[in-house]
């Protein structure tokens, strides 16, 4: 008979299943232990950290930008105020697709297809959560059909700001500058904190040299939303207490300039490309700075298509240069008296000693003539004379006597060829020539060479010589005061936003200008006087029926050369070849 074989052993497995119960018992209170725990520490223990980060979530922190600082005249006349708008505005985490918004907004006319690449390198450069300009001031015809297309255009809205605007349009413009959009070199250079809520910051002139005093400190307000972002009053039953932080505006600018008098100088150069600068010599303060062709800073302000700003940027008459600030241009014969103080300071010639002047000059033994402007000279002249008619015969033997050098280094105590230290940026700095300047300019070594030649036109404000408008009304206030410097400046004082306290801004001294014998000063201003009030001065008809006395100095600087026999025609002469004419006086 067969044996029976034991194939399974129920006891056993049965202790094996309750041995694994009994683990997987004890594995299931360990979890539910710890997920008790971990529920007592996140409720309990955490409950203030977590509350804060839930109010985080349903609390959106808006910042509310300052009012920009207003611009006055030294009189109080508005040069730049604020006024509301209408602005749209895009927040990229909450647009679903940027560039179809974009798209969107190009379909209905609310931004020009040529500005769509900008505005997206503008979106992308800003976080997230910052709303970013789109359009900064809406007519009541783009608001309307901003609502019709609201539905397709989720995370952009319109929103009340304030807005530079500038009431005399055009006028001083190249002194104030213009606001606009805040663009990605612009971001580098401010705090991005401080502009949370911003559109508008200054580009040049004094809007972009005072901008720290102009902008104001940022403030922000919380308000409570919804899931969608939107803003609700209340989320529940309770509502919480949401923090309120007022912005602080900007200070107000009082500027040196007078209105009555740049509008004066502005009127009297209107359809020209020209300069004026007025500087009070006592202080330094800049009572009128135009340049023309002016044109509208509103438009920078409102934002500009690419259209309008490259109908700016490429007008042949260069509205946007400022031709006070960095035009350089040839002194022409406003140096003479500045060549007159250096060979008085220098003892090269007395101011009673009498040059003949036969309407050229040449050097001994040399065929070349350096022609005066009058054909048949001007006969015996001496330093006051010359001054009057504008020898040219005179300052070319002058100049030669100085020298180059002492030339230079005598008008650069006058402060030509360096920066005069204006309160705005972008000045350029002009050229007196040297014979260490010339070896650094040319690379070949033949052309390093000063030639006595070119000391000589020099004298008369020609050859290399470049100065700016600021330059000369600088220098003209040097003479004015025999001697004394301040640094010009075109913002006089600064009003604190809080206490409405006015702080003048103090006047700034240069080392002043010292001749070996003062009275050098008598001879050079007596010889400008001559210029508008003697017979045969180049200025007489300036001063006529003026109440008072003028001291002055006429200029005309060539454009392009002419030939050693030929004869300046400024009636057969491309209007925009002709010469350049300056003006200095007090």
């Amino acid at each position: 008979m067969a044996r029976s074989v034991r194939l399974k052993d129920h006891w056993a497995e049965q202790r094996l299943f309750g041995r694994r119960v009994i683990a997987a018992t004890v594995v299931m209170l360990i979890c539910v232990g710890a997920l008790a725990a971990r529920l007592v520490f996140l409720q309990v223990v955490r409950h203030d950290y977590f509350s804060d980060l839930s109010q985080g979530n349903r609390i959106r922190i808006d910042p509310l930008p300052p009012p920009r600082g207003l611009i006055f005249d030294r009189h109080g006349v508005p040069l730049a105020l604020n006024r509301p708008a209408y602005q749209l505005e895009l927040v990229r985490e909450q647009t679903p697709d940027v560039d179809a918004a974009l798209a969107r907004l190009v379909e209905i006319g609310l931004l020009a297809a040529d500005d769509v690449t900008r505005t997206r390198k503008a979106i992308m450069a800003r976080r997230s959560f910052e709303a970013v300009p789109i359009k900064l001031q809406l007519s009541e015809e783009e608001l309307a059909r901003y609502a019709v297309n609201r539905p397709d255009l989720q995370g952009v809205e319109v929103r009340p700001r304030l807005t530079r605007y500038y009431p005399n349009v055009g006028l001083a413009v190249h002194a104030l500058g213009y606001v606009g959009a805040i663009s990605e070199q612009d971001q580098e250079r401010i705090d991005t904190a401080n502009y949370a809520g911003s559109t508008l910051i200054g580009k040049n002139g004094i809007e972009r040299s005072y901008e720290d005093e102009l902008h104001g400190e940022t403030g922000y307000q919380q308000l409570l939303v919804n899931a969608q972002g939107r803003r609700v009053e209340r989320v529940g039953v309770k509502a919480p207490q949401l923090v309120r932080r007022e912005p602080v505006a900007g200070a107000d600018l009082y500027l040196a300039i007078d209105y009555r008098v740049q509008k004066a100088a502005e009127d009297a150069v209107a359809g020209q490309r020209a300069a004026v600068v007025a500087i009070d010599p006592a202080n330094g303060d800049v009572i009128a700075f135009a340049s023309t062709p002016t044109f509208d800073p509103n438009g920078f302000a409102r934002g500009l298509t690419v259209p309008e700003y490259r109908a700016l940027a490429d007008d042949i008459d260069k509205p946007l240069y400022d031709r006070a600030l960095r035009g350089v241009y040839p002194p022409g014969s406003t140096i003479k008296p500045m060549v007159a103080l250096a060979a008085l300071e220098y003892d090269v010639i007395a101011p009673e000693a009498t040059h003949y002047c036969r309407g050229f000059w040449q050097f001994p033994g040399s065929s070349h003539r350096y022609r005066d402007w009058r054909k048949n000279g001007h006969g015996p002249v001496n330093m006051h004379t010359a001054i009057v008619q504008s020898c040219d015969t005179y300052f070319y033997s002058v100049a030669n006597q100085i020298g180059i050098d002492r030339l230079h280094d005598f008008l650069l105590e006058l402060g030509l060829s360096q920066k005069t230290g204006i309160d705005i940026l972008g000045e350029r700095t002009g050229l007196v020539p040297s014979t260490a300047w010339k070896r650094k300019a040319f690379k070949k070594r033949e052309l390093q060479v000063w030639f006595p030649g070119e000391t000589v036109i020099a004298g008369i404000g020609q050859g290399y010589m470049l100065v700016t408008p600021l330059q000369l009304a600088h220098a003209a206030a040097t003479i004015a005061t025999r001697g004394q410097r301040f640094e010009p400046r075109l913002v006089q004082a600064i009003r604190n936003p809080v206490t409405g306290e006015r702080v003048r801004v103090p006047a700034r001294p240069l080392a002043p200008v010292k001749l070996r014998d003062p009275k050098g000063w008598d001879v050079v201003i007596g010889g400008m006087v001559g210029v508008t009030n003697e017979g045969g001065g180049t200025a007489r008809a300036s001063q006529a029926g003026a109440p008072y006395r003028i001291a002055g100095k006429t200029g005309t600087a060539q454009v392009f050369s002419i030939g050693q026999n030929e004869r300046y025609n400024e009636s057969q002469v491309q209007e925009r070849l002709r010469d350049h004419g300056l003006f200095i006086a007090f």
